[in-house]
């Protein structure tokens, strides 16, 4: 009885940040839906508005359990979304660029954060976030990384950054496809390689038409269905290290492999033996959308303006120097392929 007792309780001191977070999230939501813009970029910013909140003695806990466990979550049902039948369809050689393309951009963002004197977990934050989903991969990449006084501040910043170019491409590669004259499929290739989050490449890749629109997304699900071999294989790598093993991680405990990635692969093992069933696989997506709002905007109330403008012009720098590398990157690999 304690027990319980106990636990309801800590579910209690829960409840007001995470109602505070879910209607700062449902304002960020109503207000893209009424002038357009990303609705994740809304939810961060907003949520830093309410930063004081993140340090109530009411609403903390409920906010720190939103910036863990319902994020996670949220980037766990992503996988509800993904079938292996996706990922084969695009063919050996296109996987090659799309692979090529996500793990270069990792090395590439660890190589320019070091030669701009950044972290070298900055490096992965930017790198992870451009090769793979954009906000959602540096949550995950975050998830795993060893506890820092900088984290929060500096994956806030890779989740803004990625979320504002990710913008910027969805207008500019369009125009970009249709300058280099590619074909419907590898223009699809080039917008599902190359722009960060999936809505901005859903509304690019379907402004070139159908048959761009349908490679790109299914382009991008590839990308998406790398997290979990990138952020594995980080999780492993910072656990091993003795430099990064005194390091607390917050997978240091439980499963060899972070619970919400598990998650993430059993739904897209589910979802490809055709066992859920379309109106779950539409719900889980949905909760997939809700969880993440729910805890970028957390993650914004955690951070400050303050701290974010004192992060200077490198980070930018990075994020810009990782994406024009991935675009380059799969261009070259479209006219590599369409040559051979």
């Amino acid at each position: 009885m304690d027990i319980w007792q106990a636990r309801s309780g800590h579910l209690v001191s829960l409840w007001p940040g995470a109602a505070l977070c879910a209607v700062i999230a449902l304002a960020a939501v109503f207000v893209s839906g009424m002038h357009g813009g990303p609705p994740m970029l809304y939810g961060l910013l907003m949520g830093a508005a309410f930063h004081h909140q993140s340090h109530d003695p009411r609403t903390a806990p409920g906010v720190d359990a939103c910036m863990r466990v319902v994020l996670r979550l949220g980037i766990g049902l992503l996988g509800a979304r993904i079938t292996v039948g996706q990922i084969e369809s695009l063919g050996w050689a296109t996987g090659l660029v799309v692979l090529g393309a996500v793990a270069s951009t990792v090395v590439c963002g660890l190589l320019v954060a070091r030669w701009l004197g950044l972290s070298w977990s900055m490096g992965l934050l930017a790198g992870g976030a451009t090769a793979i989903c954009g906000a959602a991969a540096a949550l995950a990449i975050a998830a795993v990384l060893p506890k820092d006084p900088e984290r929060e501040r500096n994956t806030l910043t890779a989740v803004v950054l990625a979320t504002v170019l990710s913008t910027i491409a969805m207008l500019l590669y369009p125009l970009l496809a249709r300058s280099l004259a590619l074909p419907p499929t590898w223009a699809g290739v080039f917008i599902g390689g190359s722009i960060h989050d999936v809505a901005q490449v859903v509304v690019a890749g379907y402004s070139l038409g159908p048959q761009a629109g349908d490679t790109a997304s299914i382009v991008k699900l590839l990308r998406v269905a790398s997290l979990v071999g990138v952020v594995m294989t980080i999780s492993v790598v910072c656990r091993r290290l003795p430099a990064l093993a005194s390091a607390p991680t917050p997978a240091a405990s439980g499963l060899p492999v972070p619970g919400f990635l598990v998650l993430f692969a059993l739904l897209v093992g589910v979802h490809s033996a055709g066992w859920m069933p379309p109106a779950l696989q539409l719900s889980l997506s949905e909760g997939s959308r809700a969880c993440l709002m729910v805890g970028v905007t957390a993650l914004g109330m955690k951070t400050s303006f303050g701290g974010l403008a004192r992060t200077g012009w490198r980070p930018a720098a990075l994020m810009l120097a990782t994406t024009v590398w991935i675009a380059g990157f799969v261009l070259a690999g479209i006219e590599l392929v369409m040559r051979f």
